[in-house]
């Protein structure tokens, strides 16, 4: 008896960090594992306009790692061209989903009124991505599959998702094939040893494994985060200045929130408003004191006996778009926490325009910043910027809190791909720059011995 034919197909997130979509072709069954959005320069984003590189209608499930915009962004278009099928994820997973969509879509819209209104968009008649109304029909397909449970799929395949320590909800997808080999779907791999969520899964065998490489470079800081923050908040204090974070609504805003009621509760925090000024973190936040499965066990006991972290009289979370306007009018010292991560659109914007260049405003970055995007512009010493058609000074003091990325570094992904007992048959990197996806490949190469490919954007490989 003949096997069925296998491939995967790389269509995002290949020698690029974002855009994540991987499609696996069982038989004459096709799963899509992740449908996530191009983001940073504009000839990466002008690829979420190009028609899928595969037809939606002939789709059969999509299976989501995790919440991020690179992972999930394009489900609304996807649904939009017609897909109807079911789409997996962890409880947690959905619950972002539901918060963020919506979210994607009206910034989307928001983002196409403005150009219309003021004529600054190439198009005529520019358009959004997806509406609202497409956000929420996605949502309708979304189907929860919890940590460890085995979950059918089409072609005689099944899979099951295990904690990646990355976000909330996140996951790593093990597919198994009829024939009894898998895949390992890294998604993105968190850290070891963080607060707040539970340590990447070790695993210790797959035939096939594909994983992300952001930090394939590089290690994370061995800065002491309370300390900076403490070193920030202080300056702010003096200076009367504030304190603007591009901060990602999904993970970072919660850890940064740990940090500074543990420097509250040891007496080092000074007296500073912080304001979390972003419906999405507001929400998301609101999700981690449910008791999620993926929570450490020492955040577990803190929320079943009362102690949150996230609800501290410091800390005002801001839902109003006009008491988002006024906090540009507001002198410091103040805190202010607001998304996207990257600068590339959302609130933070808005406070950007009017602070930057206030040399007494301090910008502080706590995770990566992508290529082509306004915050990794102003980490390389931009002198200025251009915010909604306006030139903007740069002449703030910018500090960087890299000890708080949500991804593992170099260092930590060797050290996880060690724990396999046997090295897989292929490894496929992906979700990385250049520079870090050939650096990651040399290390598993010379260190472990295991046969490593850089797929092309579209490539092909059989299974």
């Amino acid at each position: 008896m003949l096997s069925m034919p296998m491939s995967i197909r790389f269509l995002g997130a290949a020698r690029t960090v974002t855009g994540s979509k991987h499609l696996l072709t069982l038989g004459k069954s096709q799963v899509l594992v992740d449908c996530g959005l191009f983001q940073g320069p504009r000839e990466l984003r002008e690829k979420n306009w190009e028609p899928f590189p595969f037809d939606p209608l002939k789709l059969d499930a999509v299976v989501l790692t995790h919440a991020h915009a690179d992972h999930i962004g394009m489900l609304p278009r996807l649904v939009k061209q017609g897909y109807r099928g079911p789409v997996y994820a962890t409880p947690s997973t959905i619950g972002l989903c539901r918060i963020s969509l919506p979210d994607s879509a009206r910034l989307l819209e928001e983002e196409a009124d403005y150009h219309r209104r003021h004529g600054t968009s190439r198009h005529a008649d520019p358009r959004p991505l997806y509406n609202e109304a497409d956000a929420y029909e996605a949502m309708k397909l979304l189907k929860p599959v919890n940590f460890w449970q085995f979950q059918q799929l089409p072609g005689k395949a099944q899979f099951r998702f295990m904690p990646a320590g990355h976000i909330l909800g996140s996951a790593f997808a093990e597919i198994y094939f009829e024939n009894g080999e898998r895949i390992l779907m890294s998604g993105d791999i968190g850290r070891p040893n963080r607060p707040i969520l539970k340590d990447p899964t070790p695993v210790d065998f797959a035939e096939y494994l594909v994983i992300e490489s952001t930090y394939g470079d590089r290690n994370h800081s061995d800065q002491n985060a309370a300390a900076v923050l403490e070193r920030v908040t202080n300056q702010a204090v003096a200076d009367r200045s504030c304190i603007v974070v591009p901060s990602f609504a999904i993970g970072r805003t919660q850890e940064l929130l740990w940090y500074l009621t543990q420097l509250s509760e040891q007496g080092r925090l000074p007296h500073i408003p912080v304001y979390v000024d972003s419906p999405m973190a507001t929400a998301t936040t609101l999700l981690y004191v449910d008791d999620s499965e993926d929570l450490d066990q020492e955040l577990r006991l803190d929320l079943r006996e009362g102690r949150s972290p996230f609800k501290q009289d410091f800390v005002r979370f801001v839902r109003d778009r006009n008491m988002s306007k006024s906090l540009n009018d507001m002198e410091g010292p103040m805190m202010v926490i607001s998304g996207s991560g990257m600068a590339t659109g959302g609130r933070v914007v808005h406070h950007l325009k009017r602070r930057l260049s206030d040399p007494k405003t301090i910008l502080l970055f706590t995770g990566y910043q992508a290529v082509g995007t306004m915050g990794r512009a102003l980490i390389e010493g931009a002198n200025e910027v251009t915010i909604h058609g306006d030139r903007v000074r740069v002449e703030c003091q910018i500090e960087r809190l890299d000890a708080l990325s949500a991804h593992a570094g170099a260092d930590e992904l060797v050290a996880w791909c060690k724990g396999f007992k046997e090295p897989p048959k292929r490894t496929f990197i992906v979700h990385g720059e250049p520079p870090a996806q050939q650096a990651l490949r040399g290390r598993l190469e010379s260190e472990l011995g295991w046969a490593v490919s850089i797929p092309e954007q579209g490539e092909a490989a059989d299974l």
